[in-house]
């Protein structure tokens, strides 16, 4: 028997197939599988690649999958299943599929009984929880209008915008004057903003995201101050999500953090103001930083399923084949 987990986030999305033994037999990338990003022909397009790619590394045919869990950035209301469902349907017209929001994916990696809190930090961001009775609470993941303050593209369009002011002295001096231009190939900010005036629109690039990182860690305020700012928020989106959930206090409940920001990044000062502003509100909650890529919490649904028994035994087998699907 075998199964396929796929995780379409804002980026990149991944596809792994296995066996029922855990055995990952292929793996397979392609761009970005949210379709709220770039619309449903082309998400569903880089999702149907990753997972063909990973199919044809592991030598398999469609037709062989006993079932394929879709984990999926953009899977969050109604409208968006309706809009997905289909579209994923008829690229495998013969295979038991289901699709989730790529929130939960993380849950089902690092908590045993799926339950608990879950704060994705990627390109974007989202969080969710779920209880022991079933019942489930999502804050964000809809977008800077809608609320939303974390995530790789706002840190990185923060601190282009704040870069700028700066320049300009409408802010105090910060590294990411120069540091902004050069990462992007620039001798300074002038050749950088008549190049991004000229773009419709103009979007900062996701890789600043790393270059805000890089100059916190030198001791940049700015760089300090936005790090800091995105650690709160997504403490109050953890928090958020535990006031819905109800019933939570005095609990041990894992705050499960997930995305290229909080697994990669790991910054400590990120990390340290999202758990002060979680413990104020809930101090017997705690933070876990799952090993493996959300990827595996798809090919983990998928394996429920499909009645495949797992164990911790295959987290750990599961970790031996990160080097190869876990490029960023």
């Amino acid at each position: 028997m075998f199964v396929a987990g796929v995780d379409g986030g804002g980026s990149k999305t991944i596809a792994v197939v296995a066996d029922a033994q855990g055995q990952v037999l292929g793996s397979g990338h392609a761009g970005c599988g949210n379709y709220q990003i770039n619309g449903i022909e082309e998400a569903s397009a880089h999702i149907r690649q990753a997972l063909q790619s990973a199919l044809e590394q592991a030598g398999l045919e469609a037709s062989h999958l006993a079932f394929v869990q879709y984990g999926l950035a953009g899977a969050d209301r109604p409208h968006d299943f309706a809009v997905l469902e289909p579209a994923l349907a008829a690229q495998l017209p013969h295979v038991a599929h289901a699709i989730t929001g790529d929130v939960f994916e993380g849950l089902r990696i690092a908590t045993p009984d799926n339950t608990g809190v879950v704060l994705v930090c990627g390109s974007n961001t989202n969080a969710a929880g779920r209880r022991k009775d079933g019942r489930i609470a999502v804050v964000g993941g809809a977008g800077t209008l809608f609320g939303d303050r974390a995530g790789g593209s706002y840190l990185a369009d923060q601190a282009f915008g704040r870069a700028i002011r700066a320049w300009e002295g409408r802010e105090p001096h910060t590294q990411l004057i120069d540091r902004i231009p050069a990462a992007l190939g620039f001798p300074g900010m002038v050749e950088m903003l008549d190049r991004y005036l000229e773009l419709d629109p103009p979007t900062a690039p996701l890789e600043l995201a790393r270059t805000v990182h890089a100059a916190a860690s030198d001791g940049d305020a700015l760089a300090v101050e936005l790090l800091l700012d995105m650690g709160r928020e997504l403490g109050l989106a953890a928090t958020a999500v535990l006031r819905r959930l109800g019933e939570m206090d005095g609990q041990r409940v894992p705050v499960v953090l997930t995305g290229s920001i909080l697994q990669q990044g790991r910054h400590p000062l990120l990390l340290g103001a999202l758990e002060r502003q979680l413990h104020a509100a809930y101090p017997e909650a705690y933070t876990v930083i799952p090993a493996l890529p959300p990827v595996f919490g798809a090919l983990l649904m998928a394996m429920d399923e499909a009645g495949i028994e797992t164990s911790e035994a295959m987290l750990v087998q599961f970790e031996s084949y990160l080097e190869a699907i876990s490029h960023d």
